[in-house]
């Protein structure tokens, strides 16, 4: 995808988070208040990935998390995730979070390394209960990581 005009909301001189909005989310999931950025090469209108900021809290948030993100093949490798959550901490922040929860997949090796890179840990990882499973198409096990910001 490519963006004809965007001003970044952050960016760190690596990568810029271009705000966007998708779809509201589904008020069944709890997500709450969401921000939802695209992840492009600093000053570049193309799209490298997405991340998407949940502030809410739930048991839908429990298993996909506070943070998601995915980040295009291509530009995989540069830690433009770990840059993007990054530079998402002061918005954290500034909305009231001590502390934010980053779900993986168990076999997901390069977003554990992200997860460990901001400094996160494991705190256990679980089984996902087939209700959310069958609704929302989410893996059936999930590492969560607790982020906390104010370390």
């Amino acid at each position: 995808m490519f963006l004809r005009r965007f001003h970044p909301a952050f960016t760190d001189g690596v990568i810029d988070l271009v705000p966007i909005r998708l779809y509201p989310p589904d008020s069944d999931m709890g997500f709450g208040e969401c921000y939802d950025y695209i992840i492009a090469p600093h000053g570049q209108s193309r799209e490298a990935g997405r991340i998407s900021l949940r502030l809410g809290e739930s048991p839908c948030v429990y298993y996909f998390g506070h943070i998601g993100y995915h980040v295009d093949p291509p530009f995989r490798g540069q830690r433009f995730a770990q840059r993007a959550c990054a530079l998402l901490k002061p918005l954290m922040l500034e909305r009231g979070k001590t502390s934010v929860v980053i779900t993986t997949d168990p076999d997901n090796i390069p977003s554990r390394r992200t997860c460990e890179g901001l400094g996160c840990k494991m705190e256990r990882i679980v089984p996902v209960p087939v209700e959310i499973r069958r609704r929302w198409e989410i893996s059936a096990v999930k590492c969560r990581y607790i982020w906390r910001l104010e370390e």
